[in-house]
């Protein structure tokens, strides 16, 4: 140390330490300036956007099916709502159960599953090991009334939530099953109407965001947005569901009474084409569809053709009164027996002499022969124009699944047997809807009226009626007119159809047997069946009744008939249709009584 100096003295000029101080103190604050506007200016947004993602939920707001109804607004089909109670497994660890005195007495996965199992009908074990985990999203119960929801949000478990359900259900059970059809797990129509109107039915979900706490709670203060959910639209159809429930009753009693495969009804409102009732034996239960036998969930009375026997003689007959071929009382011949010029023989179904018969006789006789000597009158190609016209060709786009159109080919495909069978109603088939449309057609004067099963649609308080398809004058009134007064002489004590008979009305009408190929191809098989018009004097309804191979009683005239007596009594009565006032006036059966 030099001689005088200050040994407390520091060495350095301190205005340079304090400059690099400075400086490294300045560049640490520029680091954390710049972190700090890298964090807010650059990715700040894009860290509170996915802090924001994280703790927003979206949740679907499910938009109700629409209801089915009735004509007169009962309801067939509906939704009610429901609950799926699920559960977020890392919160049950906090549940903790208390006894009267705040005392903890259980907790966790056991105490949660104490006490919810009693409420949700499950078992204890099961339902704990349900519990436990580290999922945050396990289904615990579906299809849960709002009441047993409520009992489970009462006690109070940790991460146990609900989310909106929706079940389908059919307050009438099988009535109208058929015809409803049902949806399968997914909530789309699998058959029926429930099939066929689906995209009317089907409602819009909706949508709600909110955002979510760590706890699991809904942050009040957090951003919401909903977007409602929209119910479908209601479907309203023609029927009656007290005529429907009704003529579900005697069919099935028919089939049962004569041990017949199947049986079908079909009852047309005259003047709309509006289908009142359209009812099949053993109709499926949409609630519980898989307890039906597969081939009973359909609508047979369109699904499966029949050969409509002697009630297809109403159109070879009608055809030749409209081509002016014959009248109301033309004189036809009628042998047992008939032999064709290209050798083709055929006999009425009882054994008689030779006679002479009129068209109304012929149709009050169920005279196969006469029908043949009438038919030959026509070409194929008339006789399938009228057909064509009456609507035997072709389905009638009712809006049911597996419609069938029935099996006619084009006269040129017709064999030599087939082209005199068809005549009478053989060797031809259609659905029962069909049939009873040429009738319904007839009963409004010759105007075919395209049947229908949807009256409209009510959409979100806006009733849309159905299009209706233009109605076309197909034959004339004055041969519908000859026709339904020849039709009433079946219906007498003369008659094949005396069982269909309604005290007070007038009713017109067909009896039907036709012999059907079994599964061997063999003519072992019979279709009996009976359509008619009521009242005769002041159509109101076309009624038509098919049994399906009965192992007891083959004859439309008495098993077919009184099923067609017993609901079309009751859908006269129940609509308020008046009686008749005018007692009948028929043709003569044979020339000489006229």
């Amino acid at each position: 140390m030099a001689r005088g100096q200050n040994p407390f003295t520091k060495l350095g000029a301190p205005e340079k330490r304090q400059t690099v101080l400075l400086a490294a103190l300045l560049a640490v604050m520029m680091v954390f300036a710049g972190r700090l506007i890298y964090v807010q200016a650059i990715i700040g947004p894009s860290l509170a956007q996915a802090a924001l993602a994280e703790r927003t939920h979206t949740y679907t707001l499910t938009g109700a099916r629409g209801d089915i109804v009735d004509a007169n607004g009962t309801v067939l089909a509906t939704t009610v709502e429901t609950y799926r109670v699920v559960v977020d497994q890392t919160q049950i660890p906090d549940f903790r159960l208390y006894d009267e005195d705040d005392e903890v007495i259980g907790y966790g996965a056991a105490a949660a599953a104490q006490v919810l199992a009693p409420v949700l009908g499950l078992d204890v074990n099961t339902l704990g090991a349900r519990l436990v985990g580290e999922a945050g999203y396990v289904i615990l119960a579906t299809d849960v009334s709002p009441e047993v929801w409520q009992q489970v949000a009462a006690l109070g478990v940790n991460g146990v939530a609900s989310e909106d359900t929706f079940e389908r259900v059919y307050p009438n059970g099988a009535t109208a099953g058929s015809i409803l059809g049902w949806v399968n797990s997914e909530g789309v129509g699998a058959a029926g109407i429930e099939q066929t109107q689906n995209e009317d039915l089907l409602g819009t979900d909706g949508r709600l965001q909110v955002e979510i706490g760590a706890s699991g709670q809904v942050i009040p203060t957090g951003q919401q947005s909903t977007t409602p959910a929209m119910p479908g639209c209601d479907v309203q159809l023609t029927i009656d569901a007290d005529i429907q429930w009704h003529t579900q009753q005697v069919i099935d009693d028919a089939v049962d009474t004569y041990g017949a495969s199947w049986g079908a009804v079909v009852i047309i409102e005259r003047s709309t084409g509006r289908i009142i009732a359209l009812a099949d034996s053993d109709s499926v239960d949409p609630n519980n569809p898989g307890a039906s036998a597969v081939e009973d969930r359909g609508a047979r009375s369109v699904t499966s053709p029949y050969e409509p026997g002697s009630t297809g003689k109403v159109l070879t007959i009608l055809s030749a009164l409209e081509e002016g071929v014959i009248t109301p009382t033309s004189p036809v011949e009628d042998p047992y027996r008939l032999t064709t010029d290209n050798g083709q023989t055929f006999h009425d179904h009882t054994e008689h002499p030779d006679q002479i018969l009129t068209p109304a006789g012929v149709l009050a006789e169920s005279a196969n022969t006469g029908t043949v000597n009438i038919g030959s009158l026509m070409s194929d190609a008339t006789r399938y124009e009228y057909m064509q016209r009456l609507g035997w060709t072709e389905a009638t786009g009712i809006g049911l699944p597996g419609e069938s159109p029935g099996q006619l080919g084009e006269p040129e495909t017709w064999d030599g047997r087939t082209r005199f069978a068809n005549m009478f109603g053989q060797g031809v088939s259609v659905n029962l809807l069909q049939n009873t449309g040429v009738f319904a057609t007839v009963a409004n004067g010759g105007v075919h009226i395209t049947p229908r099963l949807v009256d409209g649609y009510d959409c979100d308080g806006e009733f849309i009626e159905n299009e209706a398809a233009e109605p076309e004058q197909v034959v004339s009134p004055e041969s519908s007119e000859q026709m339904i007064r020849m039709l009433e002489s079946v219906v007498d004590d003369e008659g094949t159809g005396e069982h269909a008979a309604i005290e007070g009305y007038r009713i017109a009408g067909k009896t039907g047997t036709a012999q059907v190929a079994d599964e061997t191809g063999q003519l072992n098989d019979v279709a009996a069946s009976f359509v008619g018009i009521a009242p005769a004097d002041d159509p109101d309804l076309a009624v038509g009744v098919v049994i399906y191979n009965p192992s007891s009683g083959i004859y439309g005239g008495t098993i077919a008939a009184p099923v067609f007596h017993d609901v079309t009594a009751f859908a006269l009565q129940s609509r308020g249709v008046a009686p008749s006032t005018e007692p009948a006036d028929p043709y003569p059966l044979t020339p000489d009584a006229s």
